[in-house]
């Protein structure tokens, strides 16, 4: 019977502490490989050194959660949301904008924003790395930054 209630117990844990869902390296890498395979690109991989800059990065914007690029080597995607925002649901806003990018003219339309969203699928940027950590005033703070970077003037995604 005390292993039947410390069961019950493990289990309840598990759904009380959803937060902890959709921020593994595998969750990042399953949205960005999602919306990479949607467009012919090959799959990108975990770097545990472009993480480790993604996390240093992540830690020193604990403070005030501003969505500041850190200027650093890498591509960068930044983000935040409150609750229980997550790294899956960071990656899914920056995929949220594909309907803005026009392959045809390498831009972006309606005067939207696209580039998150091709720094995602970019077919050069071969690696990446990704933090999220809860600033003190709630919200959560991601990011993700890429190894090569991308977005380069005058050429494409893929």
């Amino acid at each position: 019977m005390a292993f039947f209630v410390a069961f019950l117990c493990l289990i309840g844990l598990a759904v009380v502490h959803p937060s902890h869902a959709q921020n593994s390296q595998q969750d990042y890498l399953d949205a960005h490989n999602t919306a990479r395979a949607q467009v012919g690109v090959t799959n990108i991989i975990w770097n545990s050194t472009v993480a480790a800059y993604a996390q240093s990065y992540a830690n020193s914007r604990i403070s005030d959660c501003n969505l500041v690029h850190s200027g650093g080597p890498y591509g960068e995607n930044l983000a935040k949301g409150t609750g229980s925002f997550s790294g899956t649901a960071a990656v899914n806003l920056w995929v949220a904008e594909k309907p803005y990018y026009d392959y045809a003219s390498n831009a972006c339309t309606g005067g939207k924003e696209c580039r998150h969203y091709t720094q995602v699928v970019w077919a050069n940027s071969l690696t990446v790395g990704c933090a999220r950590v809860q600033c003190t005033n709630s919200w959560w703070f991601v990011i993700c930054n890429y190894y090569t970077p991308g977005n380069y003037i005058g050429q494409r995604p893929y």
